[in-house]
């Protein structure tokens, strides 16, 4: 990858005058300082951009170190060979019509790619239009870049061509400057991941922005996420594609509450890596992690010249998670003195208009407010100056002022403009002499970029103790050992089985095959009792009226058993994954286990009541591996949809983060007169479990305990499902 991103020398193969891609690139290349040899080559020779040719790379005299290739598609593959014998390593593809062009396109692709890995070849694209290294004066790109072309600490991947050049003009009209800039085309050879990886490891480059279509390899992008939060760098993402698509877990409701994008926001969140929600906001985060660095806290002091700015602010701040708190006595009494009577000592605070009449009340006021010792950091509303003055030394004595105030500040000061405007010549001017930071453009997308930036920094202080999580162990009871004809459903009773084996904490149960040893089960809790139907492949046991509550006494238990017997004897056994079935069988009075009809007896268990229902359920994304929904549970659960995703694994301290997102978060702290909840309990048990279900191997589907009962300390699995997948 460093060969790549930092030749000396580089050939223009397929070079030629008709070509706006050719003529960019070279147009780049030395507009923008590169300091190497630059070859043109096309089979024709001749003059090519006013300069001579070579009919092949074989007749450039010297080395070349990176070749981009603008050939047609069907003539790429001649051009690595010639180039692999001839010593290079390194490629640029802009040609188009490979994977993303249909059959042909792929098999012409796969070829490239055979021979890229036998020849050890590194080539980035093709259909991308390649990269602007700016931290080394190296623009071998097809597009015109605007200028000027800004040097700065944000490395910029992205799985797009078409948006590369309005992201760059975007970042260079907000000031801020790039480090690396890749468009990865189809990702043949070097992946996304690879030019992360080497964006960790280089120094020019502080933060990584990044466009995603696609996470190819979720696993390697874990790795490197996790290395960028272990060294510092952070990640942000545009990651496009939200629809919810089936799972294919139709047994579990964690299911239908888990789709691609939930897993994909709860991995990237994991991760470290923040994730936003437009062009804008993913060059507008990035480039204030660049300028401020990690931020110390959510509490945040807010700094303004208008009233009205403040009640935007006030607004979105809680929209963010961010907190406004009231400044400290002291504070107060020292703005008082400085802040007009007309105006009102607060957090965020309007200083008023007073600021045309003294140019450094604004100035003084922040210094006070950074000294407040209940702030975090300290948002100032301002922006560099948009038209120069005749005379603009003033402009110059009150930036550099400015300046003095924030780098002195004994917490960060993140500078935002009321609105996205260009950062025009005169400002870019006026922030380059007197050093005044980043500037992060407009209200909206300032308070989205300081949240994000909170987010990333507690992640990153998280990451930094314990750079792999301390995952609990499954149980402390005996080794687990899975059937290896296991298949299909697993319903309650032997769901129940497998968890308590594994020393974790399930309600007593008793499978009782006939009426007898039902009563005698429910003699032997002590009444009232649950009676539940227990049948090979049933999953949801409450939607054909197989769970009765508060079962009294012997008459009661074989009622019990009969009316559950015949449910399934009238045709409401699960058929094809679970769902009823549409015929009718027919109801003989059943007093034992009936195996025609699918029915295994019943499960007997004490009645519980009071306390708090959870979900835990944990199911296989095709990409992520297991994945861990915590909510809210009960017959309700698939209707309040409140729960939280992890990516396993997942130690008790994620947990407890997670069940902190819960809308229903009050109840677990006793909202309404309500037992609290012991979190710290609850955290452990639905850690052990999710380890436990990585213990079960590759096979296991989905692991559903719906409800998990919360009463206080005592933590208590109630039902239980698990599916398998089905064997080769």
């Amino acid at each position: 990858m460093e060969a790549l991103f930092n030749p000396r020398s580089i050939a223009l193969v397929g070079a030629t005058d008709k070509s706006g891609w050719s003529v960019s690139t070279l147009l780049n290349l030395r507009t923008h300082g590169f300091p190497g040899p630059v070859h043109l080559v096309n089979p024709r020779g001749g003059v090519v951009h006013g300069s001579p040719a070579f009919r092949s790379l074989a007749e450039v005299p010297g080395p070349v170190d990176l070749a981009y290739v603008m050939v047609p598609t069907h003539a790429v593959l001649g051009v690595l060979r010639e180039g692999a014998k001839l010593g290079i390593r390194c490629y640029v593809v802009l040609t188009a019509g490979f994977g993303e062009a249909g059959e042909e396109g792929a098999r012409l692709e796969s070829e490239i790619s055979a021979f890229s890995v036998e020849n050890d070849l590194t080539i980035l694209g093709p259909n991308g239009n390649g990269y602007i290294n700016a931290a080394a004066d190296v623009t071998p790109y097809g597009l015109p870049i605007p200028a000027p072309l800004l040097r700065g600490s944000v490395g910029v991947v992205l799985q797009s061509g078409a948006l590369a050049s309005s992201v760059l003009a975007f970042a260079q009209a907000r000031n801020l400057g790039v480090s690396l800039l890749t468009s990865m085309g189809n990702e043949t050879v070097v992946t996304v991941t690879d030019v992360v990886d080497y964006l960790v490891d280089d120094p020019a480059t502080k933060v990584i922005a990044l466009f995603l279509e696609t996470i190819r390899n979720p696993a390697e992008f874990s790795r490197v996420a996790r290395r960028a939060l272990a060294a510092g760098k952070p990640i942000v993402a545009l990651k496009i594609g939200r629809s919810r698509l089936a799972s294919n877990t139709a047994q579990a409701h964690t299911g239908a509450l888990v789709g691609d994008d939930d897993v994909i926001d709860a991995a990237l969140r994991q991760l470290g890596v923040i994730r936003v929600r437009s062009l804008e906001d993913l060059i507008i985060t990035a480039g204030l992690l660049a300028s401020s660095g990690p931020l110390p806290g959510r509490r945040v002091g807010v700094v303004t010249p208008s009233g009205g700015a403040s009640e935007i602010i006030a607004d979105r701040a809680e929209d963010e998670g961010l907190e406004l708190p009231p400044f400290a006595p002291e504070t107060v009494a020292r703005l008082a003195e400085i802040v007009p009577s007309f105006g009102t000592v607060q957090n965020p605070l309007d200083v008023t208009g007073y600021v045309l009449i003294d140019r450094t009340l604004l100035g003084r006021a922040l210094e006070i407010v950074t000294a407040d010792p209940g702030i975090d950091l300290v948002m100032l509303l301002s922006e560099p100056p948009r038209i120069a003055p005749p005379d603009p030394a003033p402009a110059f004595a009150l930036y550099s002022a400015s300046t003095a105030r924030i780098a002195a500040a004994p917490v960060p000061v993140v500078v935002v403009s009321n609105v996205l405007t260009d950062v025009t010549e005169f400002g870019r001017r006026v922030q380059q002499e007197t050093g005044f930071p980043y500037v992060v453009g407009g209200i909206e997308h300032g308070l989205h970029a300081i949240a994000a930036a909170v987010r990333w920094s507690e992640a990153h202080a998280r990451a930094l103790p314990h750079p792999s999580p301390d995952v609990a162990s499954p149980g402390t009871g005996a080794q687990v050992v899975v059937p290896p004809d296991a298949a299909g459903v697993w319903a309650e009773h032997r769901a129940s089985a497998l968890l308590a084996s594994a020393g974790l904490p399930v309600v007593p149960s008793v499978l009782a095959r006939t009426e007898a040893e039902a009563v005698a089960a429910g003699e032997g809790f002590g009444y009232p009792v649950v009676v539940k139907i227990a049948a090979e492949g049933l999953g949801h046991k409450s939607d054909i009226g197989g769970v009765l509550l508060g079962v009294e006494g012997t008459e009661g238990v074989r009622r019990a058993y009969r009316s559950l017997a015949t449910t399934l004897s009238n045709g409401a056994m699960p058929s094809d994954g679970g769902m009823p079935s549409s015929g009718v069988m027919p109801s003989p009075a059943v007093s034992d286990a009936d195996s025609s009809s699918g029915f295994t007896g019943v499960l007997v268990q004490p009645q519980r009541s009071g306390g708090i229902e959870l979900l835990v359920g944990i199911v296989r994304d095709p990409g992520w591996g297991l994945t861990l929904a915590v909510g809210l549970g009960g017959i309700w659960v698939e209707v309040l949809r409140d729960t939280a995703l992890r990516v396993l694994p997942v130690d008790a301290g994620e947990v407890r983060r997670a069940l902190s997102e819960l809308r229903g978060a009050a109840l677990l702290r006793g909202a309404r007169g309500g037992e609290p909840a012991d979190l710290d309990a609850v955290a452990e048990v639905v850690a052990r479990i999710a380890s436990f279900a990585e213990s079960l191997g590759d096979r296991l589907e989905s692991l559903e305990i719906n409800p998990l009962l919360v009463t206080g300390s005592r933590v208590e699995a109630l039902d239980a499902l698990v599916t398998w997948r089905a064997t080769d």
